[in-house]
């Protein structure tokens, strides 16, 4: 199994060759999908109940079933929270990425001929470094191994399209690399930048609504005491979940990380002209991989903090 990343054409040289990164890469992409796809569904589900409950607690009936309904609510949200804190998915999230960050980060290197997978004679020596440092990448996240299919082998060994990419001359891989790499990371950061701005923004308008409503319904509560109704059990619950979505989803320090690390991309970008021998190269890649690394690196600590 292998998985390429998206190809992208040059004018000038038509079309680039299709990349594959070895079967791991893919693996521990789909754990690391999965399990953030499944903890923020635990927690929509909570602040949902959360939320429902608050509005049963207004009290629009006064039999038994209703109060047991608002008990069964009460006892689903009890037991989302208890899973999730069981299951950690967000912690399968985070070891996946971080996996899946490390093998792609290695194959680049590799593929660019970068240290420590070296220009040599015999493709079989970086190659066979390459099987062994993927190796050594697995065995240190052995902690999630055992999430992944059984019935899936696992390839650690480079790809066929990757030898050919690392068979090229240096031009072609310096226009490889630029495009399919520094540009294609340059571009995300920037995508992921504008979109989490405008979510803080949102989210930001979504709060102070319910702040209004709740000071406007106040002010009618003031003057209307006795025949007013006046849901601020359903309001409270609702700010706190959006304060605790917004707080979760770190909205403006992503936005604030990735426009940085968008910018220092493009400084890096900027000095592949620079580069005119393989041992340059080689230093160029390094360079790259690590300000993409350092970023991955700062946003795993973020999540355990």
């Amino acid at each position: 199994m292998e998985f390429s990343v998206h190809n992208r054409c040059n004018k000038a040289a038509g079309p680039l060759m299709p990349f594959d990164f070895p079967a791991i890469y893919k693996l521990a992409g789909d754990l690391a999908a999965s399990s953030q796809s499944r903890y923020f569904r635990l927690l929509k589900a909570e602040y949902g109940l959360l939320i429902t409950a608050s509005v049963l607690s207004l009290g629009f009936s006064t039999s038994k079933v209703y109060f047991l309904f608002s008990v069964l609510v009460f006892f689903l949200s009890l037991a989302c929270m208890l899973f999730r804190m069981w299951d950690k998915p967000e912690q399968d999230w985070y070891k996946g990425r971080a996996l899946a960050e490390s093998v792609k980060t290695s194959c680049w290197r590799y593929c660019m001929r970068a240290e420590p997978f070296f220009h040599s004679s015999d493709i079989s020596i970086p190659r066979e470094g390459f099987r062994e440092h993927l190796l050594g990448i697995f065995r240190s996240n052995r902690n999630i191994g055992h999430k992944f299919s059984p019935s899936i082998g696992v390839d650690h060994a480079a790809t066929g399209s990757m030898d050919s990419v690392r068979l090229s001359d240096l031009h072609a891989r310096k226009n490889y690399y630029l495009k399919l790499r520094i540009e294609d990371q340059e571009e995300w950061y920037l995508r992921k930048a504008k979109h989490n701005r405008r979510a803080s923004f949102a989210w930001g308008v979504i709060g102070a609504s319910v702040y209004a409503l709740a000071i406007i319904l106040s002010m009618f509560k003031l003057a209307f005491y006795e025949n007013f109704f006046y849901p601020m059990p359903v309001l409270v619950a609702l700010a706190t979940s959006i304060v605790g979505w917004a707080q979760i989803k770190k909205f403006n320090e992503l936005a604030s990380s990735y426009t940085l690390t968008a910018y220092e991309i493009g400084l890096i970008k900027n000095k592949i002209n620079e580069v005119e021998s393989e041992e340059s190269f080689s230093d160029f890649v390094n360079e790259s991989e690590q300000a993409f690394s350092r970023e991955h690196t700062q946003w795993v600590a973020r999540q355990f903090s």
